[in-house]
């Protein structure tokens, strides 16, 4: 099942994502606009531009349009697929360049971008890129918590990274 805990990590784990709400319902926007929220029903609601909203609700039995957006219950979605439309309704409210800048990081490949080690892999390749960083000085800027929270950044990737750097 799938709960508050990860909708909160997969939100923000997007660039300028931000956290408000009130009353205990978070809400996550983007460039000033509401992406998603959870709210007090347990239902998540997520910002789909028409096609895709369209493309939701028929994979999701559960799943029902409320004007600009798309009503789920939380326990009906798992974790993968959550993941996948939550970014969906971020890239459709952020702002221009960092919507760019997210498109091309979903189309990185390890060891294809600035000099980034191959040895990290693809997902941390993109999680990287799609926070701007790209050069292994960039990433001597930010500690090995900052790293292992970027989703798809993990250990191993800390770790080659942190070695990348001492071998320079």
């Amino acid at each position: 099942m799938t709960t508050l805990a990860q909708l909160r990590k997969t939100a923000l784990s997007h660039p300028e994502a931000t956290e408000g709400g009130a009353r205990g319902a978070p809400v996550f926007a983007a460039g000033g606009e509401e992406f998603a929220s959870l709210d007090s029903d347990g239902a998540v609601r997520l910002r789909l531009p028409a096609a895709e909203a369209e493309d939701m609700v028929s994979q999701h039995p559960t799943a029902r349009r409320n004007g600009d957006f798309v009503r789920l219950p939380i326990k009906d979605i798992n974790g993968q697929a959550l993941n996948y439309w939550v970014r969906r309704a971020w890239l459709s409210c952020a702002p221009g360049e960092l919507a760019e800048r997210a498109a091309a990081a979903d189309r990185a490949d390890a060891g294809g971008v600035g000099d980034l080690p191959k040895a990290i892999g693809r997902p941390a390749t993109r999680a990287l890129a799609n926070a701007g960083i790209t050069t292994l000085d960039q990433v001597a800027e930010l500690s090995d918590a900052d790293l292992g929270a970027m989703h798809g950044v993990g250990p191993k990737a800390v770790r080659i990274l942190r070695e990348a750097l001492e071998n320079r």
